[in-house]
């Protein structure tokens, strides 16, 4: 069976999504919305933006796909999902009722008490709150805040700094109308994605993403920096615990609702030090870097796989993996994450430099007037390798990194310290 598909998004993610979907049987023609530089090499790129919902499904409908797979969570918040099943297109993401697991922060933890998932402990605090007498009550660590909207990534504060807490908290009530103070969870992070749908879950390996941007973990929050996979932190009883005390409690759950989850459940981990994961957040698509470098660890049909999720059929699927390694490092533009310098030329990032082994995921790329590349995100790009070793992986993307040149860029040195 070939079929075709419709990718929506334009980042890393998605460019990633459309070449593991170019080399899968099961797919015979792959179209990315809006796409970037780098998806037209495997997709054909089309010009409706992620956020215009009814482009998107008259798009879906113009190509006949045969089924449409949702990078960002923005359109899945606004219903894209529910649109396109209205009009009989299944959809690789949640609908409305599940994405409100990324929208809304109160809304994921209710799901977990629901389904007595483990969590960090955590109030919410709104204009009629003692600000004081909640900060010390969470007092002897740092303060966790988090605001109760889709933010970016940018919508977690943790500091012990009260001055800083109270800032922020009064910022995001008068912005939001409340905001949640959450407990410390010490400990090592880590992500798993979970393929699920009505009839079964698939857990793909887990994979650990490195959030700051400088070496060491130092310097501001970025949406990611680097990713290996799979991330040893997960020992076989982590993964044991993760499933039973997680997974498992999730699924349930979710399956059981009038309406099922049809997609890819991010799970944020933090393992503390007795081995025991809690969930940080969940988000309701791949991560980005993590899809990176998950999917070619897939050694089945990934086509095969997100079809069957959103059609419910995951039950009839076996999943299989390549015994290996994958290492992504991203190439940053100059002033990522506070002001990006955009429209400078990017050399040595063409396909002619890829091999099976190390290749480049386009993010924030595209092309001027005389159809050079040219940068146009924060995050631009990243070389990917998969290798048998985590090791050989990393010096594998170091070295496709090496051959690319971007005025002013900069990258992290140390992707994998936390596994080397």
């Amino acid at each position: 069976m070939s079929r075709s598909v419709l990718v929506v998004g334009g980042g890393g993610r998605e460019h990633a999504l459309c070449r593991a979907l170019s080399q899968s049987e099961s797919i015979s023609d792959v179209h990315v919305t809006p796409g970037n530089a780098g998806t037209a090499n495997y997709a054909t790129n089309h010009p409706i933006s992620a956020s215009d919902i009814d482009g998107l499904v008259s798009l879906s409908q113009t190509l006949c796909v045969d089924y449409v797979i949702v990078g960002p969570e923005a359109p899945l918040c606004d219903s894209l999902a529910d649109i396109l099943l209205e009009h009989g297109i299944p959809c690789f993401g949640p609908q409305a009722i599940h994405a409100e697991l990324e929208g809304s922060k109160l809304f994921a933890k209710e799901a977990m008490r629901r389904a007595n998932v483990p969590t960090a402990d955590y109030m919410v605090l709104d204009s009629s709150s003692d600000i004081e007498s909640a900060l010390s009550s969470y007092s002897g660590n740092p303060w966790v805040i988090k605001r109760d909207v889709l933010a970016g990534g940018k919508g977690v504060v943790v500091t012990t700094n009260a001055q800083e807490a109270t800032d922020f908290i009064n910022d995001s009530i008068q912005t939001d109308g409340h905001v949640l103070l959450e407990s410390f969870l010490p400990g090592e992070e880590a992500s798993m994605l979970v393929v699920m749908d009505a009839s079964g879950f698939v857990c793909l390996p887990p994979s650990q993403d490195h959030k700051r941007v400088w070496d060491g973990d130092k310097g501001l929050n970025t949406g990611g920096m680097g990713a290996y996979c799979p991330a040893p932190v997960v020992t076989e009883e982590i993964h044991r615990k993760v499933l039973e005390r997680i997974v498992k409690p999730m699924h349930e759950s979710l399956s059981g609702m009038d309406v099922p989850y049809r997609g890819v459940l991010y799970v944020g981990l933090m393992i503390d030090e007795h081995g025991d994961p809690f969930v940080v957040e969940f988000n309701v698509r791949f991560g980005d870097p993590e899809c990176q470098v998950t999917l070619p660890l897939i050694a089945s049909d990934v086509g095969e796989l997100l079809f069957a999720a959103a059609t419910d059929s995951l039950d009839n699927y076996s999943v299989s993996f390549h015994d290996k390694h994958c290492l992504t490092v991203v190439l940053a533009s100059e002033g990522y994450p506070q002001s990006a310098k955009k429209g400078r030329v990017i050399l040595g990032a063409e396909l002619a430099g890829d091999a099976d082994d190390a290749w480049v995921s386009h993010a924030g790329t595209g092309t001027d007037d005389s159809n050079t590349l040219i940068s146009t995100g924060g995050r631009v790009l990243a070389t990917t390798a998969i290798a048998p070793s985590l090791a050989e992986a990393r010096v594998l993307s170091y070295q496709r990194l090496g051959m690319i040149s971007l005025q002013g860029s900069h990258y992290r040195n140390d992707i994998g310290h936390r596994a080397l």
